[in-house]
């Protein structure tokens, strides 16, 4: 079962597009074909359809609402899916409601981070962290 996807605002001419959760391409603006920013979220259900469909390498924010230091990083990673549209795809998991994906990664605190490329792990962060710090981790693992 696919995710649901969102309304998304092109940074370039203003037009708004609906953006699949998951799909086998990169997401562009159907009016000027800009990249588009590519935030959704993921559970249990649809973690794996989600997440296996990206060309793009994935960053998957693990998560809980109770959590100070993960709303405080929130806003980052969303700027940085702006900063690196179609380089990126951000798949937010609540670990509170889905136990399954924190227990595949064995995540032990929160906010982590994973990177996956073709949904293979190829780093790992952990705590939250000042934006240049989360753009120098993406772009030296992704390289």
């Amino acid at each position: 079962m696919s995710a649901p996807g969102s309304v998304v605002t092109c940074p370039g001419c203003q037009a708004k597009n609906r953006v699949p959760a998951a799909t086998t391409g990169r997401v562009q603006c159907a009016k000027c074909h800009r990249p588009l920013p590519w935030v959704v979220d993921a559970d249990d259900r649809t973690f794996d359809d989600v997440v296996g469909t990206s060309k793009v390498p994935v960053i998957v924010d693990l998560w809980a609402p109770w959590c100070g230091p993960c709303r405080t990083v929130s806003p980052l990673l969303v700027e940085l899916a702006e900063q690196y549209a179609g380089r990126l795809k951000l798949v937010k998991v609540n670990v509170d409601t889905s136990p399954s994906v924190q227990a595949r990664f064995g995540v032990q605190g929160i906010p982590t981070f994973v990177l996956l490329d073709h949904g293979r792990e190829i780093g790992r962060l952990v705590g939250a962290h000042p934006l240049d710090a989360l753009r120098s981790w993406f772009d030296t693992t992704v390289g």
